[in-house]
């Protein structure tokens, strides 16, 4: 590897290949480029690798540590698979636009200061937004314009940040930071709004659903999960990130269960997943950032899983709400089994990912005598056992027979939900390899145990006998769930509208008086100085004489006076 390159570099130029090539050139590209990024990931060693002067500052472009080398792992994976589920169905700028999107996530990654951090964290705002306009819909390009401006927001907020630190410290190192002032605050913030944090997280829920089937699948992926290693990287143990970490968890449950698209379902979904990891970065210990870096690795290849299902339904079929699916198993089987194995895994089954991930966030709260946000994240988990474990595919696949016989997914949509099915088992019920790659090792943490297990199956198996208990309350309608977008997209246009309509009305009544005003003066200027007034109308010569006369023996009088 060239000393000063970023592994994101070759997602990047992949992305400039895909635009250039056709055919099987492209495919190549699409599926190698991915795997010489996972290669290059692990020849990163520990520390700063190279520097850079730029200005008055000392760039590095690249460093590497245990817990960015697994984040890139989990993102060059992503692009991999990601790349196979859309490489035969989606538009070759899609692709681009994916694979640089990628990139910036990868860089992000491996970002040893703040100001190389900013520049790839705004080139996956870039051509994110590209992804999400990709749906080709008029929906898709409203939220795609909705999405910009909320991550251009979140830019300029995370910019005066780093600006602040830079100008205030002289440094622009990434370490361990608290929120206690203006500039680390803005920081924090900058990084919440792309961690999808209540109240500014209605853009995902927004903008994921209204991308194309293979964009959502990128989508989920990348923005939340650097925003968490951003957070582990610049605010570990920051105590606020508890409090918006067990928000964000009941947040995404409460409007997951009350949602009808199946891709909102699982957008809602991110950010109550991301809300454990968000908790476990405010607790702080090795525990729990161990716990919080497993989860969002997990949270990848599970969420990545579920949206492939929903997008190859929705590829198939058409149809995005549930009101309109049902009985797709008869003839979608692989994709019901992808579907319930990630259903299982996002709710911490055991012998599944999810299990082995979030047991250990759990685990870290108890070390720490945090009973009650343990509590809280064990209700947390019998509620995403609610709408991703059960509601997603009962209502997608099992519930009433809609008539919808669609073809099962295509093969390389297929081929890649088996990969992240095999993954979700692998890790779910091999945890001591993956444990061995977090960045906190050894781990002295046995998810097995009788009582975890005990526990959970309880718990899930409780909260699917509630949901079939309330499933007449649960039934699928076609209302809108009202969000805090509400207030940009319905809220603040009828505010313009009716503000625009009140200074209409007062300019025109400025613009009457002003006009009567105006032709009030012009009467007066034309019955003085008009054809008839008194200083413009004929006078005899007599007078004009006389009155010069007047005038010039006053300037005689006044000059020797």
């Amino acid at each position: 590897m060239i000393e000063w390159a970023s592994p994101a570099l070759i997602l990047l130029a992949a992305a400039l290949l895909i635009a250039l090539t056709r055919g099987h050139w492209r495919s190549a590209v699409i599926l190698i480029a991915p795997l010489a990024t996972l290669w290059a990931v692990w020849q990163v060693p520990d520390g700063v690798v190279s520097t850079v002067r730029f200005l008055d500052y000392t760039i590095e472009p690249v460093e590497g540590s245990a817990l960015r080398r697994l984040f890139a792992t989990i993102f060059a994976i992503m692009a991999f698979v990601g790349g196979l589920f859309a490489f035969r169905q989606a538009r070759w700028y899609e692709l681009s636009a994916a694979f640089a999107y990628a990139s910036g996530a990868v860089g992000v990654c491996f970002a040893g200061d703040l100001i190389t951090l900013f520049l790839y964290w705004e080139l996956m705002a870039l051509f994110s937004t590209v992804i999400v306009w990709c749906g080709g819909t008029p929906a898709a390009r409203k939220a795609g314009i909705r999405y910009a401006m909320m991550h251009l927001l979140g830019g300029v907020i995370l910019k005066v940040g780093i600006e602040g630190v830079v100008v205030h410290t002289g440094s622009i190192d990434i370490q361990p930071m608290l929120a206690t002032n203006f500039d680390t605050w803005m920081i924090l913030i900058g990084i919440l709004i792309n961690a999808a944090a209540p109240p500014l997280s209605a853009w995902l829920a927004d903008a994921y659903p209204e991308s194309s089937p293979t964009g959502s699948v990128f989508l989920s992926a990348f923005t939340t999960k650097t925003a968490v290693l951003a957070l582990i990287l610049l605010f570990p143990g920051e105590p606020i990130l508890i409090g918006v970490g067990l928000y964000m968890v009941m947040y995404g449950i409460v409007y997951a269960l009350l949602e009808n698209d199946a891709r909102r379902i699982l957008a809602y979904s991110i950010v109550n997943q991301v809300g454990f990891m968000v908790c476990a970065i405010g607790i702080g210990t090795q525990m729990a950032l161990n716990g919080a870096a497993a989860h969002a690795f997990a949270h990848i290849v599970y969420k990545g899983l579920l949206f492939m299902s929903a997008g190859a339904v929705v590829y198939r079929t058409g149809k995005n709400k549930c009101a309109d699916l049902g009985g797709l198993f008869r003839t979608m089987p692989l994709t019901t089994i992808c579907a319930i194995i990630g259903a299982l895994s996002i709710s911490s089954f055991p012998l599944t990912s999810g299990f082995t991930t979030k047991t250990l966030i759990s685990q870290a709260a108890v070390d720490e005598g945090l009973v009650t946000v343990y509590f809280l994240l064990a209700a947390a988990s019998a509620g995403v056992f609610l709408h991703a474990g059960i509601k997603f595919p009962w209502f997608v696949f099992f519930q009433k027979d809609s008539g919808l016989r669609p073809k099962d997914a295509p093969w390389n949509m297929a081929a890649a939900m088996v990969i992240f099915s095999v993954l979700c088992i692998v890790i779910g019920v091999f945890p001591e390899p993956f444990y061995r790659l977090l960045p906190y090792p050894p781990v002295e943490y046995h998810a097995y145990t009788q009582g975890k297990v005990l526990y959970y199956l309880q718990l899930l198996l409780f909260s699917g006998l509630a949901f079939f208990a309330m499933l007449p309350l649960l039934k699928r309608t076609t209302t809108i769930t009202l969000d805090i977008d509400w207030f940009y997209r319905v809220a603040a246009p009828r505010v313009i509208a009716v503000l625009s309509t009140i200074i209409s009305r007062i300019l025109d009544t400025i613009n009457q008086y002003f006009a009567r005003f105006l032709n009030a003066m012009l009467m007066r200027i034309r019955r003085h100085y008009g054809p008839e007034g008194v200083l413009a109308r004929t006078w005899p010569t007599g007078s004009m004489v006389l009155w010069v006369a007047i005038l010039l023996a006053s300037y005689l009088v006044m000059y020797y006076v």
